[in-house]
C-alpha cells in the first residue's frame, strides 16, 4: 500500500494492516482478512498448500479464495481508482486487512470500526461471492452440551453412571432437531451440527464420568442465540440427563500480544436488497464487468457479523473466487477474477455516492 501510494498505512493493536487513500467525508471500508486455515491433512492436496501454483488460468494455494485473492484486488483497485483519476475528493477509502478472522470472525473488524476509524457509510467485504454483489448470510453460534455420570471399574460398570450413554440420546435429539429449524426465503434453513465430541474418564478402563458434545448452530432470520438456546434445553433427552447447555466463549491473543474475550454467539444480517449499497455494487458490476451481477447471500460466516450485526453499519460484499473452495484442499482464484474486481474497487466509491445522494454531485 505504500509503494502504490497510500495517504496513510498503519498497524493495529491487534496487528491488522489499515490503508487510507483520500480525506473526504463519505467513508468507505473495504476489508479482506489476511489470516488462513491451516492445511489439514497434507497428502489431501494435489499442490503444494503455501506455493502459489498456477494451472489452466487457476492459482491454487491456500488462502487463494479465502481471502488472500480479494486482498490484493482491494489493495490494487484503491490504488487504481486514483490513476485513473476517479474523483474522490469527498470519499475516504479505508482498505483492511483484518487478522483473526478465522479464529473469532468479526473480533478484529469491531475492535477497527469502534476504536481505530471514523464510522463508515458502508462497508465492503471481499470475501469470495464469485464476482457476484452479496447482502448477507446466517448468523451462528457455538455451544457445548454436558452430561455428568459417576466413574466406577469398567469390569462392574453398574457401579457406576456412563456420562456417555447419558449423551447418546441427546446426539440423536440434536440431529432430528435439526429438521425441523426455521427456514427463510432469502438466507436458507437454520442448522444444528454436532461438531466435536469428548469424554472425561480415569482410565480407559473406566467408567466416564463426563461427556461433552460441541455444536455448530447457523441462525436464519427469526432466530436467535436465546431460542436457539431455549431448543436445546427444551429436548427431552436433555433434561432427563440432566445436562447443562453452555454458549461458548472465544478467549484469544493476537499475534501483537494483546488479547481479547467475546461470547461465541456471530449475529445473522442482511442488508436490504433495494439499499443505495447494494444498487451500487450492481452498477459498479456492469461497469466493471460488462454483465449485470447476480445478488445474494453467503453460506458460511463472515466479518459482517460485526460490521452489520453488532454494530449495524452497512454491509455488501463482493468478492474474486467461489467459497465453494474456501478451507478445501482445492483452494483455488481464476487469475481472470483478479483485474475486474480490482475494477469494481476502483469505481465504487463513485458509484455509492451516486447512488446513496452522500457526498457531493
Amino acid at each position: 500500500m505504500t509503494a502504490l501510494g497510500f495517504d496513510e498505512v498503519i498497524v493495529d493493536g491487534l496487528g491488522s494492516v489499515i490503508g487510507r487513500l483520500g480525506d473526504g467525508p463519505v467513508k468507505i471500508v473495504y476489508d479482506s482478512h489476511i489470516d488462513t486455515v491451516d492445511v489439514g491433512d497434507p497428502s489431501s492436496w494435489r499442490t503444494e498448500p503455501f506455493r502459489a501454483v498456477i494451472e489452466g488460468g487457476v492459482l491454487f494455494g491456500r488462502g487463494a479464495s479465502d481471502n488472500k485473492a480479494a486482498t490484493a484486488a482491494m489493495v490494487h483497485g484503491a490504488a487504481l481508482a486514483r490513476r485513473l483519476g476517479i474523483d474522490l475528493s469527498d470519499i475516504t477509502i479505508y482498505v483492511v486487512g483484518t487478522v483473526q478472522e478465522e479464529d473469532c470472525d468479526g473480533l478484529a473488524l469491531e475492535h477497527i470500526l469502534t476504536n481505530v476509524l471514523p464510522r463508515p457509510e458502508v462497508v465492503v467485504l471481499g470475501e469470495a461471492t464469485d464476482l457476484q454483489v452479496y447482502r448477507g448470510h446466517r448468523g451462528r453460534a457455538e455451544f457445548a452440551v454436558h452430561t455428568r455420570g459417576r466413574a466406577a471399574h469398567a469390569s462392574a460398570p453398574e457401579r457406576g453412571v456412563n456420562a456417555i450413554y447419558r449423551m447418546a440420546p441427546i446426539v440423536g435429539q440434536i440431529e432430528a432437531l435439526n429438521d425441523r429449524l426455521a427456514v427463510d426465503p432469502f438466507l436458507g434453513k437454520g442448522t444444528v451440527v454436532v461438531s466435536k465430541v469428548e469424554a472425561q474418564t480415569p482410565s480407559l478402563n473406566a467408567v466416564p464420568d463426563g461427556c461433552t458434545v460441541y455444536l455448530d448452530r447457523r441462525l436464519t432470520l427469526g432466530e436467535s442465540v436465546e431460542s436457539a438456546r431455549a431448543e436445546l434445553e427444551g429436548l427431552p433427552a436433555v433434561q432427563d440427563g440432566r445436562a447443562m447447555v453452555e454458549l461458548l466463549r472465544y478467549e484469544g491473543t493476537a499475534y501483537t500480544g494483546e488479547t481479547r474475550s467475546i461470547d461465541k454467539h456471530f449475529p445473522t444480517w442482511v442488508t436490504s436488497a433495494d439499499h443505495p449499497a447494494v444498487r451500487a455494487g450492481v452498477e459498479t458490476g456492469v461497469l466493471a464487468l460488462g454483465v449485470r451481477p447476480n445478488v445474494g447471500r453467503w453460506v458460511f460466516s463472515t466479518n459482517g457479523v460485526a460490521s452489520a450485526g453488532r454494530l449495524g453499519i452497512t454491509t455488501i460484499g463482493f468478492g474474486p473466487a467461489n467459497e465453494v473452495w474456501a478451507h478445501s484442499p482445492e483452494d483455488q482464484v481464476p487469475l481472470d477474477h483478479l483485474a475486474p474486481a480490482a475494477a469494481w474497487y476502483a469505481a465504487f466509491p463513485r458509484q455509492f455516492v451516486a447512488a446513496s445522494g452522500e457526498g457531493s454531485s
